[in-house]
């Protein structure tokens, strides 16, 4: 970018300057947009929501980018912003129209050591219904099972 343009963009990446963000697909990606055509169930823009193929509990959804990118760390400042538009809409959706439906957990996995086994960016959306499971202290620390429990101070 030339020294104008720099100080105009401030915070922002210089992805949020172009016009259109090139609509990048992996044809071999089961995440990208035209792979998943048929299972969007919402749309925001930049992102999309589809049914989980395998979820955790009734209405589990992923929020993907329509732009193949790998990971949270390499979404545009729009695609977090209409990322987290979207969140909030289905959560008030699901809400509404579950009364059984007491919490959330919203989980994103970057990187294979993290347990990442899709390399397209994807914010799991899940429901939580009180007793769907035994205990649920600790949440997403659950990923290391020895490090769900805690002592409460």
């Amino acid at each position: 970018m030339c020294s104008q343009c720099n100080r105009t963009k401030s915070n922002k990446d210089n992805a949020d300057f172009r016009d259109d963000l090139e609509m990048e697909s992996d044809p071999n990606c089961p995440l990208c947009l035209d792979n998943v055509k048929g299972r969007i169930v919402d749309d925001l823009d930049s992102v999309i929501a589809i049914k989980d193929k395998y979820p955790v509990t009734p209405g589990h959804l992923l929020i993907l980018t329509k732009r193949h990118t790998p990971d949270f760390f390499t979404m545009t400042s729009k695609e977090r912003r209409d990322a987290e538009d979207l969140l909030r809409i289905l959560q008030k959706r699901i809400s509404d129209n579950d009364q059984q439906v007491t919490g959330f957990n919203v989980g994103i996995n970057n990187g294979v050591s993290a347990g990442q086994t899709i390399m397209h960016v994807h914010i799991h959306l899940i429901p939580r219904r009180d007793g769907d499971t035994p205990n649920p202290r600790g949440g997403v620390r659950g990923v290391i099972p020895d490090k769900m429990d805690y002592p409460i101070e």
